[in-house]
């Protein structure tokens, strides 16, 4: 490498986390990239959930020496270091430090059901429960589907939500007759605060509802269910709830999904989601970028803590099916993806052999995950050549060129192109 530019692109080691939900073994892309990455010894009975790359001090990434071997100075002080790699929108913006966290999830079985707080909420937590909310800051986070992936996430609409009330007698003897009566008694002339009360309510009763409670309704609509599928083909959202007991049996979280959207993300598609939305991941592996930020709420599905006052006082109640973004061309191989947060953005490479693109300079940071392939990156007149596993930190203003030597798969995480243009 040449020193004139040896600081425009930096290779980092990224950080993996273990949690009980990640696929285990060689099964896990994150087991496969933290292998490529860091020549990590995988171990085939230990789950790979979260390969992250960023500053975030629950799994920072790392400089890695320019002879492939690690080095110990973290992304975050040479940053502290050197701001001005950031450029002065950012810096301005958000100080010394990227406003974004990239990963690869590769998920087993359902994460919990949880909401990430707004700023405001999120620095009144992380000041009363430090140990449990790590940072002051909101989580909007996007994923962007690797294989087929399955999420709940967002209410159903109010109609859909009249007919799980009349349909599931166990759901309104968990959350009682008045609460379900003011939920089926709401027209279209009420308004959408009323809808929203009522949805509140309802769910909030079925949430504080005792585990003594939810075991007994869970049995009974287990058996229920088991009589019809004799006579009828169950619902996909009725298949869903019985896959979740078996995972977590007899959690209130199992009986909850009757009143969140189910959806299924195909390769190449996004979804993303504003603070104070309920969801949770179900299975498959998926891109994701969030503000930087570890601040999670948690009410089901989940052996961890559980803070179900909090998650249903913070919800917005908003109801309907999620937008799903399928990205928009910026140049013959590179798709975006632009959710409407201000700390992010993804864009995805695609390169067939011997092909060769671009991505423009801009004036923020990115971080580039190289996930399948080979090929060479320039810029100036440096030249290296990258391969999956790779995780590069390009600095602002750097224009960055790549050839594929094989064809070549790459993720592109930076701050939200319409965050340069409104600051302008």
């Amino acid at each position: 490498m040449e020193k004139a530019n040896v600081d425009k692109v930096k290779r980092l080691r990224a950080w993996v986390q273990n949690y009980d939900w990640g696929r285990c073994g060689t099964e896990a892309q994150v087991a496969r990239l933290l292998a490529l990455n860091s020549g990590a010894e995988i171990k085939p009975d230990r789950p790979y959930a979260e390969f992250w790359m960023g500053t975030h001090d629950s799994g920072p990434s790392f400089m890695a020496d320019d002879n492939g071997e690690g080095g110990n100075l973290g992304l975050k002080d040479w940053i502290w270091k050197n701001p001005n790699v950031l450029g002065h929108k950012v810096l301005k913006k958000w100080g010394p430090d990227i406003p974004f966290l990239f990963k690869v999830l590769s998920v087993a079985k359902p994460l919990s059901i949880q909401a990430h707080p707004d700023k405001e909420l999120a620095k009144e937590l992380h000041k009363l429960k430090p140990n449990l909310y790590k940072d002051a800051n909101h989580k909007p986070e996007m994923a962007l589907a690797i294989t087929e992936f399955r999420a709940l996430c967002g209410f159903i609409t109010l109609e859909e939500l009249k007919g799980v009330l009349k349909d599931f007698p166990e759901i309104v003897e968990l959350v009682g007759n008045a609460s379900a009566k003011q939920v089926l008694d709401i027209d279209k002339e009420d308004g959408a605060e009323k809808a929203k009360y009522a949805l509140r309510s309802v769910f909030t009763q079925l949430m504080s509802a005792s585990k003594d409670m939810a075991t007994k309704a869970i049995s009974k609509l287990k058996s229920r269910l088991h009589v019809e599928s004799q006579l009828r083909c169950l619902t996909e959202k009725e298949q869903l709830v019985l896959h979740l007991d078996k995972q977590y049996p007899g959690d209130i979280g199992v009986i909850s999904a009757f009143f969140f959207n189910y959806v299924k993300l195909n390769p190449g598609e996004a979804l993303y989601l504003g603070a104070n939305e309920p969801h949770a991941y179900l299975s498959g592996e998926c891109i994701e970028c969030m503000a930087t930020s570890d601040n999670v709420v948690r009410a089901g599905l989940t052996p961890k803590h559980r803070d179900i006052q909090t998650l249903c006082s913070m919800l917005t109640y908003k109801q309907g099916y999620p937008e799903i973004l399928k990205g928009f061309p910026l140049s013959q191989y590179i798709t975006r993806y632009l959710p409407p947060f201000e700390e992010f953005e993804v864009d995805l490479c695609i390169l067939p052999k011997g092909a060769s693109t671009v991505f423009p300079a801009i004036p923020g940071p990115s971080i580039f995950l190289v996930f399948l392939g080979k090929g060479t990156l320039c810029t100036g007149s440096w030249e290296d050549v990258v391969k999956e596993g790779d995780v590069l930190f390009a600095t602002s203003n750097t224009e960055i060129n790549i050839t594929a030597t094989s064809e070549l798969q790459v993720y592109r995480a930076g701050v939200n192109s319409r965050f340069f243009h409104a600051a302008l």
